[in-house]
């Protein structure tokens, strides 16, 4: 059974979480005893049930009523198996949100039909624009606090989908849903028969997975290397198949050998890897190898450049100046660069553009050229996802970023 990630976001309090715990229930996915450990988690706090409980299940999260880290889990339709990231929507964990959606190879943007287009609806639309999410569809969630009334749906449709078209984005369906009561999530609502659109699992099972990583040129990223009474070079398999036998090159160096064994914990003739894994190989060819390499197949070889363009999200309350020197990280790669050019500068809010800027503020959005004090290995983002992105930090994660062309 095939499967597919997807991501859900939008606005804090739009109802994510309980968007996901209805799908997990009205799919048979909860596990043995859990919707009682809900409801008995509800009944304590004087509540009906709460289907946002099922992933808000760390006592902070509940507390707060906001959803901190990214949450992975899983449900299954007749078609295939989902891989559910619940991204944060508070606006102090939007670092978290890009993570989420750049692991994504769809999305649900959640709209609270009583409150419409907030700020975080407008900045995790523009997120997802950025990251070139092409599958989305928009869910108006709490549709029962507003009589189901087709004349509020069409009101936020009208203000929704010319702001989502400006960002590139072509939502496939507009669904109106209650999450929490379980209208059109599995099963069409009686309550709106004005609506004649797909369900929410409808729609899902309608997305197509991308390019299998698993069939994509094989990218290793090499953490470290171990002498023993062999060479062992340890690291994760990025995309594609690591295959013993086969012939690879080494970047930065351009160097090539074949890969003599992979090499794992109390096993004995693995044969290969594949995408995910974390393993360890010896080559034929004594290199110098060390962290920060990728080993690559022949085919399709990504770019080794200390330039590139990007889109970078700035999650710091101290701007970043053009020319500041920071620290890039990509996969196992490790860097100092500077902006060498700002060449636009958004505002993530209102979508403002920043003319002439010279710094980029908090929870602005920027179009860079990035410039490296030595070659990296990286593949722009639409290629190459796990190549593709990257952080910078000061003392800590200041911001995320995709590679736009290198």
């Amino acid at each position: 059974m095939e499967d597919l990630k997807l991501v859900i976001v939008g606005h804090v309090d739009h109802g994510k979480s309980t968007l996901i715990g209805r799908l997990l229930y009205d799919t048979g996915s909860l596990p043995e005893g859990k919707i009682e450990e809900i409801k008995s988690i509800c009944d304590s706090l004087g509540k009906g049930l709460e289907f946002c409980y099922v992933m808000d299940s760390l006592e902070e999260e509940r507390d707060q009523n906001i959803t901190i880290d990214i949450s992975q889990t899983f449900f299954r339709t007749k078609k295939r198996q989902y891989v559910i990231i619940d991204a944060p929507g508070h606006v102090e964990f939007v670092k978290n949100m890009i993570t989420g959606a750049s692991q994504a190879e769809a999305a649900i943007l959640i709209v609270d039909a009583k409150e419409g287009v907030q700020e975080q609806t407008r900045r995790h639309a523009y997120i997802l624009g950025m990251l070139g999410l092409g599958q989305v569809i928009v869910v108006m969630n709490k549709m029962d606090l507003v009589g189901y009334e087709k004349k509020r749906y069409d009101e936020v449709y009208s203000e929704l989908l010319p702001f989502l078209r400006g960002q590139g984005i072509k939502p496939q369906h507009v669904i109106p849903i209650s999450a929490r009561e379980g209208d059109n999530v599995a099963n069409k609502s009686k309550n709106m028969p004005w609506y004649s659109g797909p369900t929410v699992l409808d729609a899902l099972d309608g997305f197509k997975p991308n390019l299998r990583i698993l069939d994509k040129p094989m990218r290793f990223a090499v953490q470290d290397v171990y002498k023993y009474d062999k060479r062992i070079t340890v690291g994760r398999v990025e995309a594609g198949v690591l295959r013993a036998g086969s012939e690879v090159i080494v970047l930065p160096s351009g160097e090539r050998t074949k890969i003599e064994s992979i090499e794992e914990f109390m096993k004995e003739d693995v044969r290969e890897a594949i995408a995910g894994k974390s393993t360890g190989v010896v080559t034929k060819d004594k290199l110098f190898i060390d962290r920060g390499n990728i080993i690559c197949s022949p085919e399709k070889l990504p770019k080794v450049t200390d330039k590139f363009k990007a889109h970078l999200f700035w999650m710091d309350k101290e701007p970043l100046k053009k020319g500041e020197r920071i620290v890039l990280k990509c996969s196992t790669q490790e860097a100092i660069c500077k902006v060498d050019e700002l060449l636009k500068v958004i505002n993530s809010s209102t979508l403002e553009e920043t003319k002439g800027a010279q710094e980029i503020k908090n929870r602005e959005v920027a179009d860079v050229m990035i410039k490296t004090d030595k070659p990296m290995v990286v593949e722009s983002f639409s290629d190459s996802n796990e190549m593709g992105r990257f952080v910078l930090e000061r003392l800590n994660t200041c911001a995320g970023g995709i590679i736009t062309g290198v």
